[in-house]
């Protein structure tokens, strides 16, 4: 019998080793995906709760420093005078705000010496199908705003929007003109549907449809109750998904591809976490977002209905950063760049970064492309 030489011995033994590597990484990112999940890992405090939103308060971090994209931040041992409170859209879950110990955003925005609050919608039911527009503007935002307001001892606050949220914290501004708004980041929230290029042009047909049958008919879809018009989570999930189907299937593609990189399938693990357990939009709010922000895109002509009440973007005079995702192409920059258009704002700024719609916020380039010049400027503007 030969004997194997060392080369070919140490070959088998690699081998060996990479095929253990690969079957383990693909058993745990199969049936043991929550192992891998490192989101959500930043504690917080619980200030208030009605039984479906909450809010969050993030206290001082006890590092010294945080690791960020490769970048060692050190974390400031002394706090902005002005609280940011993170608004945020409703169907997902607020792992995308923690996704990664080295891409959170909550973290970061914390290590810089902002005193962090985040508002979390919960998970709606269809007995909550008759919130709408209004439910959320007017009566929990301003609830929440006030909880903050008594924690933190300000009155001024800033506030971050992304997607549906950058929407809520305009219309806020817009409804209620709380001069006490001093910053607004709004990310990704279309003010001119119509021009966010293949949904714009589909919004445009369908609003063409739209004002046919109501001329015809008299029939607007507000006469239906809302309840039709809930979204469950699924559902929800499987619609982000589709804005981008083929970086969707590419994204598992490289999966398999990247099979032995155990940081790489952890993260990948982390982000699913977040895609796959979106939650459910209320009836009344798809109800009101379909008709009011794509199929009439009444945003376009500065102003939106809420409930009984006109929301006037002119009443928004807080200090503005809108940005905008270069891929995006859910709210492309054209679509959102509209809002300088119509804010009464003396300070404001519209930025294009890399990234799609979930990219500009937490994805791999936002902390480089975003979140170190939002920092800079929202503490310029924060003392």
């Amino acid at each position: 019998m030969k004997r194997l030489i060392p080369s070919a011995v140490n070959k088998a033994a690699a081998l060996s080793r990479h095929s253990a590597r690969y079957a383990g990484n693909a058993f745990d990112r199969l049936f043991r995906a929550t192992s891998l999940v490192q989101a959500g890992q930043t504690p917080f405090e619980t200030l208030h709760d009605n039984g479906l939103v909450s809010l969050r308060y993030y206290p001082p971090l006890t590092d010294d420093t945080i690791e960020l994209d490769g970048m060692t931040i050190p974390v400031a041992p002394a706090r902005h005078r002005t609280p940011i409170v993170i608004v945020p859209p409703l169907a997902v879950n607020m792992l995308i705000y923690d996704l990664l110990p080295q891409r959170s955003l909550v973290r970061y925005l914390r290590a810089r010496g902002f005193e962090v609050y985040l508002i979390n919608w919960g998970v709606p039911t269809r007995a909550h199908s008759h919130y709408n527009l209004h439910t959320y503007v007017a009566e929990l935002l301003p609830e929440y705003l006030n909880h903050v307001r008594e924690h933190s001892g300000e009155q001024a606050l800033s506030l971050h929007g992304w997607s549906m949220g950058g929407m809520f914290t305009l219309f806020y501004a817009a409804l209620s003109q709380d001069q006490h708004i001093r910053n607004a980041i709004v990310l990704g929230s279309p003010i001119d549907s119509h021009a966010s290029g293949l949904m714009g042009l589909m919004t445009q047909k369908f609003s063409a449809a739209a004002e046919a049958v109501r001329k015809r008919t008299g029939f607007h879809l507000h006469d239906l109750k809302p309840h039709w018009f809930h979204s469950p989570g699924w559902a929800n999930t499987l619609g982000f998904k589709l804005t981008n189907p083929i970086g969707s299937v590419m994204g598992y593609w490289e999966v398999v591809v990247r099979l032995g990189d155990r940081e790489f399938i952890a993260n990948h693990a982390s982000t699913s976490a977040f895609l796959d357990r979106m939650v459910a939009y209320p009836g009344g709010v798809v109800q009101d977002t379909v008709v009011r922000v794509w199929i009439d895109n009444q945003l376009s002509d500065g102003q939106i209905q809420i409930g009984d009440d006109l929301a006037r973007l002119e009443n928004v005079n807080a200090n503005l950063l809108a940005i905008a995702g270069q891929n995006d192409t859910l709210v492309t920059p054209a679509a959102a760049e509209r809002v300088m258009d119509h804010v009464a704002s003396t300070d404001k700024t519209f930025r294009v970064i890399p990234g799609g719609h979930m990219g500009i916020l937490a994805g791999s380039k936002a902390p480089r492309s975003s979140w170190l010049a939002l920092a800079d400027w929202l503490a310029e503007r924060s003392d």
